[in-house]
């Protein structure tokens, strides 16, 4: 068998902590190919292996009835795997397994909120315990995105006439 590599996030004092810039084109981030491919990859297989509580809300997903909006499981957005994603809306769902580092979290989630993405933190315990009270937060969060794209839209079109 093979070693597989494992991607990481390099120290922000080398980055500069700064969020990847955005292209105009392509596939979005100024990320090589290479990478985007390895990316894909990797949540390719973190679908085929998800833990309990990422089935039973994937399971929550494709009952529920979202109208135009769906929740895409292990999505690449930019440099980053989300464990749910909703392009339309911009919001992305990380479930929080005991054991992670919360220091990568924290970084990647910076840097999808200074490219416009809302990511929503949720402990993997309260999946498994209480799914109820999870996806009422989830249904706030939506919401909430839903006024805030609906509250910039206004702005940008008062700003146009």
């Amino acid at each position: 068998m093979t070693d597989r590599k494992t991607l990481q996030l390099r120290d922000p004092s080398e980055t500069g902590d700064e969020a990847p810039s955005i292209k105009k084109k392509g596939r979005g981030w100024e990320i090589s190919e290479k990478r985007l491919d390895a990316l894909h990859e990797q949540a390719r297989e973190m679908r085929r292996h998800s833990t309990e509580a990422h089935k039973a809300l994937a399971e929550k997903f494709a009952k529920a009835n979202l109208g135009p909006f769906t929740f895409k499981r292990h999505a690449v957005v930019g440099s980053a795997i989300v464990d749910f994603n909703c392009h339309k809306l911009g919001m992305a769902i990380a479930i929080d397994e005991e054991g992670q580092n919360d220091t990568l979290a924290k970084r990647r989630d910076k840097s999808l909120e200074a490219v416009g993405i809302r990511v929503m933190r949720i402990a993997a315990k309260d999946i498994l315990e209480n799914m109820d009270a999870v996806l009422e937060r989830i249904t706030l969060g939506m919401r909430s995105r839903i006024a805030d794209k609906r509250q910039r839209r206004a702005d940008h079109e008062g700003a146009n006439r």
